[in-house]
């Protein structure tokens, strides 16, 4: 008698397979649920950004002064996209972490004394860029089997990281050459943190299609 593959095995593997399928539909629509959190810090990172190209001739204070927003802002967005889809993420504690580290730079950025504020404005920036890029990272490679447009979050977080990397290797490039350095990497992270909260709402503009014709 010929030998035959067992059939229960075949159809327990398609049966993992659409769970694992139903599980990651889930945790991209209830992320794709707060694609506007993610606009909304693309918007405010490249407000910054502009800012920061305008403010040489406003003193380092006023700097400070937007980094400590922008972080806050940005970190407090994160942190409650993070708590929401607390039970439809599984990485949502990596959202939580990543918003928890711009609220921890915010703030250290309002405190630093003044006689050093310029040198520990830049290690602050750079120690909260590289920290919140490899979170970028991770979150993309979590997301890379249900979702295509986790190359946006990708890219955000690469861009983070040799942002952080490169202000750290040349600290004394000139604070109008950092400005400027700062001014670049908030707008950059700015437009992929949109291209990624518009990906989110076309599926969550889908999803909610779908659930519209059953």
């Amino acid at each position: 008698m010929p030998w035959r593959p067992p059939t229960h095995r075949r159809g327990a593997g398609r049966r993992n397979a659409m769970t694992v399928d139903a599980l990651g539909q889930r945790q991209v629509i209830g992320l794709a649920r707060w694609w506007w959190t993610f606009v909304v810090r693309g918007l405010l990172a490249i407000v910054f950004g502009v800012l920061a190209f305008l403010s040489p001739g406003w003193g380092i204070a006023i700097l400070v002064g937007l980094f400590a927003a922008w972080a806050i802002i940005d970190g407090a967005s994160g942190l409650l996209a993070g708590i929401r889809t607390r039970g439809q993420d599984r990485s949502w504690w990596l959202e939580v972490l990543e918003g928890l580290a711009g609220i921890a730079a915010g703030v250290a950025a309002l405190v630093l004394p003044p006689e050093i504020v310029t040198t520990a404005l830049v290690l602050v920036i750079a120690a909260w860029s590289v920290v919140t890029g490899v979170i970028e990272i991770a979150l993309a490679i979590r997301l890379r089997r249900v979702i295509e447009g986790e190359i946006w979050m990708a890219l955000a977080g690469v861009a983070s990281v040799l942002f952080g990397i490169l202000i750290v290797v040349f600290p004394a490039a000139g604070a109008l050459s950092l400005v400027w350095l700062i001014g670049a990497f908030a707008i950059a992270f700015g437009v992929f943190a949109i291209g990624l909260g518009w990906r989110l709402r076309g599926i969550q503009a889908r999803a909610d299609g779908g659930d519209s014709d059953r």
